[in-house]
């Protein structure tokens, strides 16, 4: 599961083609798991990664 969120993080809209890359033949099964383990959808979740490494990149605010 960190793979595919890794790979969730460098290919943003690509849920259902990252869940069957690391194994899953349902989206919403992989969904699901992925929600129980990490607390958010592989979506959101991702986003909220790609925003906080944009933030933590961009250094202090003058």
């Amino acid at each position: 599961m960190q793979h595919a969120r890794s790979m969730l993080v460098a290919h943003p809209g690509d849920v259902a083609g990252v869940g069957h890359r690391v194994g899953y033949d349902s989206p919403s099964q992989f969904n699901r798991e992925y929600r129980r383990l990490f607390g958010a959808s592989p979506g959101k979740d991702a986003h909220g990664i790609r925003t906080n490494t944009a933030l933590s990149h961009a250094g202090p605010l003058p």
